[in-house]
């Protein structure tokens, strides 16, 4: 499988959001917060470090705006796992956010699995009477399936959102989150993010594989490899089957000419991708009396 990036694992939601702010709004109203009316929508500073030597910075800050004057602003986070020392950063994040813009902040946290969904909608208890910071929780089963080319077209970072979070699921509706996603892709303006380096990065190969197939059968290939990332990841996926297909073929030639190869060989075999190696190994392969002879 494609290994995917740390930065991207953790940023893929912030990307979206620095392209469409609005993505905040839509998840804050998925939870049944409501947010004012506003004419414009800013990223904000994610800096709050204050005169001490702590550092404080969020992943993203949205502010909204009306009528020139700010309403009301949003600090996303992004956790990937249970932090206590989160219940001591997030209150400066609101304070100093709330401080600076004079109005109103939530806090929305983005968590990939239930556990900790469920360790970040804890509330903190500032410790003054009736001051108790509750956190705002999207976790991926909050995030809608959007199956609706449509609507897929008309929000691409709802879409690829919504392909990444729900790649796992192994509902039957996969299929149909693909297509829409796809669709947002070949409908879309060339010059608009198709997300597909953040997507591919971040889903299965097997899922890779049929988003790729979905795309080779709505656009002709040079289109699909107008995408750099594209044509990086068909081509590392093509080698590394072309050194499955290899490793596989010296366990066949050792087993035709009665060579033992315990299972710990066989697997170090398997588990060769170096080109160069597995070509040496089958050349040896077709002489060798055993194993060892592979190696020398």
């Amino acid at each position: 499988m494609f290994a995917m990036s740390p930065t991207l694992e953790h940023e893929y939601l912030i990307e979206l959001v620095r392209n469409r702010p609005s993505l905040v709004t839509f998840l804050l109203a998925e939870m049944g917060v409501a947010v004012p009316a506003f004419d414009e929508l800013t990223l904000g500073n994610t800096d709050f470090t204050d005169c001490r030597p702590t550092e404080y910075r969020a992943d993203s800050v949205v502010v909204m705006t009306q009528g020139g004057e700010t309403v009301h602003a949003v600090v996303l986070e992004i956790q990937r796992a249970p932090d206590k020392r989160k219940q001591w950063s997030w209150p400066v994040y609101l304070s100093t956010l709330r401080a600076r813009t004079k109005c109103p902040v939530v806090l929305l946290v983005f968590c990939q699995d239930a556990a900790t969904a469920r360790a970040c909608s804890e509330a903190i208890d500032m410790g003054h009477p009736g001051w108790v910071l509750r956190p705002i929780v999207v976790s991926s089963k909050d995030v809608p399936e959007i199956i609706d080319a449509t609507q897929a077209s008309a929000n691409a970072e709802l879409a690829t959102l919504s392909v990444i979070t729900h790649c796992n699921d192994g509902t039957e509706r996969l299929h149909k989150i693909l297509h829409a996603y796809v669709q947002a892709i070949v409908q879309g303006p060339r010059d608009r993010p198709s997300y597909i380096e953040l997507v591919l990065s971040s889903v299965p190969r097997p899922i890779g594989k049929i988003i790729c197939k979905e795309l080779e059968m709505s656009v002709d290939i040079e289109h699909l490899m107008d995408y750099p990332f594209v044509r990086q990841w068909v081509e590392q996926g093509e080698a590394k089957g072309e050194a499955k297909g290899e490793a596989k073929a010296i366990l066949v030639i050792l087993d035709k000419r009665g060579v033992p190869v315990p299972h710990e060989t066989q697997e170090r075999i398997l588990a060769c991708t170096d080109q160069a190696t597995l070509t040496t190994w089958i050349g040896r392969a077709v002489t060798a009396t055993s194993v060892d002879e592979l190696f020398d």
